[in-house]
C-alpha cells in the first residue's frame, strides 16, 4: 500500500505553485499534489484525499448533487432538548454623572440539555 494519495481536487493541477511544477527544461508541467499519509491525523480525515480547502471546496461544488444523492434526507432530524432558565441577581457599577452607584441587575441564563428519549 502506498504511503501518499493524490489529490482529488478537480483543478489542482492547474494551480500555478512551485510545489506542483515538475519537469526540466521546456518539458515543464504543473501536476497535482501528493498528500503524505505518514500521520494519524491526515490518514483518518478528509485530508488525506485534498491537499487543501480549496480543492476540497472544488470537489465539492463539483460533485455536490451526487454526494447528496448518496443518502439523501426526506424529512427533518430532530433531538429531543430540555431548556433551563436561570436567574441570577449581581450587582453592576453604574455612573450617575458624579460617582458610581451599585446597582442591582438580574441576569438569566440559558442551558440546552439534550434529552435521553430511550423509554427502555
Amino acid at each position: 500500500m502506498s504511503n501518499y494519495n493524490w489529490c482529488h481536487g478537480p483543478v489542482c493541477h492547474e494551480q500555478p505553485t512551485q510545489s506542483r511544477v515538475r519537469g526540466s527544461g521546456d518539458n515543464k508541467v504543473l501536476r497535482t499534489r501528493r498528500i503524505k499519509q505518514d500521520s494519524h491525523y491526515i490518514r483518518n480525515s478528509i485530508f488525506s484525499y485534498f491537499c487543501n480547502n480549496k480543492c476540497l471546496f472544488d470537489y465539492l461544488n463539483k460533485h455536490v448533487q451526487a454526494i447528496a444523492a448518496i443518502a439523501p434526507r426526506s424529512k427533518a432530524l430532530e433531538t429531543p432538548i430540555k431548556v433551563e432558565k436561570t436567574k441570577s441577581q449581581e450587582y453592576r457599577m453604574r455612573y450617575n454623572g458624579n460617582d458610581y452607584d451599585k446597582v442591582p441587575y438580574i441576569s438569566t441564563r440559558t442551558t440546552i440539555k439534550s434529552v435521553d428519549n430511550d423509554n427502555g
